[in-house]
């Protein structure tokens, strides 16, 4: 590691496994200070043995209790929001209360943690927030993603929204879209969609053969992604909207 995050502090919600965990991990092994969440603290086990992370139990759907964490620790100069939920379904299948929580957990939640630090990022002299949008989204049309694509569009105009109207402040905002990257939650949607395909292999088999490149993507890849967004390698960038897909939005 080439420990280009020395000396900063970074704030990472569902850091306990896949894309999130791997990103956490990625901060501390570049020198960063890191405040680590997850809705689960139990998997957040072993992040703090690998450097300087500060562990917390923390559902980013409730206000009152993000209010209270952010009280609670430094300063960030970044800020990676990684909490989300993948909704399966059409309008048809999508009832109020499964927009109100795709909402509140995956655009929501964001605004919750960008309002609670920004004022203090902006005293501090600016810094890098990371959104975890999706290619998924104003970007890519997938089936059976009705509002999961909506709320990550949404993302997108969030992010889009903070870049221009901090710009001279020195804040940066950008998104990441992700294609299909192996994770936790892809297991879960895989073992889903197998009770009704003939099995989790042939379901597995299906999300790879919409890849371009024949694979899935690591959770690695798009961590290394989150690295050069955090630092001060991607200074002259802000407001994009950053495709790691395998070329699957081509």
């Amino acid at each position: 590691m080439t420990k280009r995050l020395e000396g900063k502090i970074a704030v990472c919600t569902a850091a306990g496994q896949g894309i999130g965990r791997a990103v956490a991990e990625a901060f501390v092994a570049e020198g960063a200070t890191v405040y680590a969440s997850d809705l689960d603290a139990q998997k957040l086990t072993g992040l703090d043995h690998a450097g300087n992370a500060h562990l917390a139990s923390l559902d980013v759907t409730d206000s009152d209790a993000v209010s209270t964490y952010l009280a609670g620790i430094e300063t960030p100069d970044i800020l990676f929001n990684c909490a989300g939920y993948v909704h399966h379904g059409t309008v048809l299948d999508c009832d109020e209360q499964a927009w109100d929580f795709s909402f509140d957990l995956n655009v929501k939640a964001m605004h919750r943690m960008i309002s609670g630090l920004l004022p203090r990022m902006l005293e501090e002299g600016g810094g890098s927030i990371i959104n975890m949008s999706s290619a998924a989204s104003s970007i890519k049309a997938a089936p059976n993603r009705y509002v999961y694509m909506a709320s990550k569009a949404a993302v997108v105009g969030l992010t889009r929204s903070i870049a221009i109207d901090f710009i001279k402040q020195g804040i940066r905002c950008n998104a990441i879209c992700p294609g299909t990257i192996e994770s936790p939650s892809l297991d879960g949607r895989i073992a889903e969609l197998g009770k009704s395909v003939g099995g989790t292999e042939k379901a597995r088999a299906m999300f790879i053969e919409r890849q371009p490149m024949g694979r899935l993507g690591r959770a690695a890849e798009i961590a290394a992604l989150a690295v050069y967004l955090a630092s001060d390698d991607s200074a002259f960038t802000t407001g994009t909207t950053q495709l790691i897909d395998g070329g699957w939005s081509l």
